[in-house]
């Protein structure tokens, strides 16, 4: 092995550090003989007794086993495995500070990629902080030596599930479950082909996904019904890939969940592996910000690039006199049309396309667009916002979900001749390191 791929002895002895700053990811950074230490559970300020977990050639990795001297940042995890499971990484964090950690990242992202400050930062948004994910990909596994079953998110850089009884960022009928869950898995006959379960929750009604790697006799399957009628979930089965989804019970042909958008009167209707937001609370309030922060009037065509199922997109046609929507997965296409049509909104449409390729031959880029509104997925929408001169629109809506993309494509869309008016973050994962943020540009 070469010396510059060798690992690095780890030491076994715990050691006192002081945390002089935080990283992007919510650990604390120290020094420890001038070498930066990332400290896992360690906050600004404070100083704790660290345990060293991996060592590197210009840094080291630790995470915290003792708090000496603490933060007034610091509150009780409410998760008592929060030290060890992967869904949350802030719990012993105030979610004060939570959101100050994250509006920091947004400002030195945007500083450090693009020089850039806006003219008006706007006020956090926030909502409730724990029971608010609808969403979630549950790993399951049956550990033979234990004779028991593990159901949740895996460890901290770990492919091991945590062990947990109760998970409080996931809807309490869920997240308040797991150990019946448990029971469930334990249950079955093929209990080690169960990989995970996929939580998707709407308005009125929860389903689960089960991934089985072999067919399950017709006894589980009767378990798996009966453990949903208990707790009036849905029940989907994935014996395969995406395509395999089949709904189990209740035996209708209704395979759509759905929320409301009451501001905008919509109803968008979603199959449980679609995507959708986690959050509903904050989507709420992202979708008023950026319909209002838009602006659009009865007499303007308006663009919405990686549209999805049309969470803005429509609530958009409610307002413009035409909307046209861009997204590059075609099931997501598919599902915008459908809502589109369920609402009997006529003045949209939905197209399917890679935007990270060329669009000016694509027939949903011409006639003009007065405003856009942009979606990217974390790796932001270079492409797009490179070639904006094209559309030449009066006003850019950009929400994001990494502040260095953000950053990286509001730098762009200044030498595109925009200039950054607001932006702020929008807090969709609380106790996570994840910033949802928005930003408006307009012309210089």
């Amino acid at each position: 092995m070469s010396r510059k791929h060798r690992k690095q002895p780890v030491p076994q002895q715990p050691v006192e550090i002081t945390i002089d700053s935080l990283a992007h990811d919510g650990r604390g950074v120290g020094r420890i003989q001038g070498k930066a230490v990332f400290v896992d559970g360690a906050l600004l300020g404070e100083k704790v007794v660290m345990q060293y977990t991996q060592c590197h050639g210009k840094y080291d990795e630790g995470r915290a086993v003792e708090v000496l001297q603490a933060s007034p940042e610091r509150v009780v995890p409410r998760c008592s495995a929060a030290a060890i499971c992967g869904g949350c990484s802030l719990q012993h964090m105030h979610s004060d500070a939570q959101i100050a950690m994250k509006h920091k990242i947004l400002q030195d992202q945007l500083a450090h990629f693009g020089d850039l400050k806006p003219k008006e930062w706007l006020a956090p948004m926030t909502g409730p902080t724990f029971g608010y994910r609808r969403k979630a990909r549950l790993g399951a596994k049956y550990v033979e030596k234990k004779g028991r079953a593990l159901v949740g998110f895996r460890e901290k850089s770990s492919a091991f599930l945590a062990e947990i009884d109760q998970c409080h960022v996931l809807v309490p009928e869920v997240g308040l479950a797991l150990p019946a869950f448990r029971a469930l898995i334990e249950s079955l006959q093929e209990r080690l082909q169960i990989p995970q379960i996929e939580v998707a929750q709407g308005d009125d009604a929860t389903a689960l996904v089960v991934r089985h790697m072999k067919p399950l006799p017709a006894g589980d399957v009767e378990k798996l019904v009966q453990f949903c009628q208990q707790r009036q979930f849905q029940l989907y089965l994935q014996p395969g890939g995406p395509d395999s989804i089949h709904k189990v019970w209740p035996e209708d042909s209704d395979l759509r969940l759905h929320y409301r958008l009451e501001e905008f009167g919509l109803t968008l209707q979603f199959h449980p592996i679609d995507f959708t937001q986690v959050n509903p609370q904050i989507n709420q309030k992202m979708v008023h910000q950026a319909i209002e922060f838009l602006d659009p009037q009865p007499n303007e065509r308006i663009l919405d690039l990686f549209c999805g199922l049309g969470n803005f997109t429509l609530p958009l046609a409610t307002k413009a006199a035409h909307v046209v929507g861009v997204e590059g997965d075609e099931a997501m296409v598919v599902r915008g049309r459908e809502n589109a049509a369920a609402n009997n909104l006529t003045n949209v449409e939905f197209y399917g396309a890679d935007l990270t390729k060329a669009f000016e031959g694509q027939p949903w880029a011409h006639g003009g667009f007065d405003k856009i509104l942009i979606d990217p997925p974390r790796s932001g929408a270079l492409e797009i916002v490179s070639k904006m001169t094209v559309f030449k629109p009066k006003r850019i809506v950009y929400v994001s979900c990494n502040p260095a993309t953000l950053a990286r494509d509001a730098g762009e869309l200044k030498k595109q001749g925009y200039r950054l008016l607001t932006a702020g973050v929008m807090d969709m994962f609380p106790h996570t390191t994840h910033v949802e943020s928005i930003a408006v540009f307009e012309p210089e």
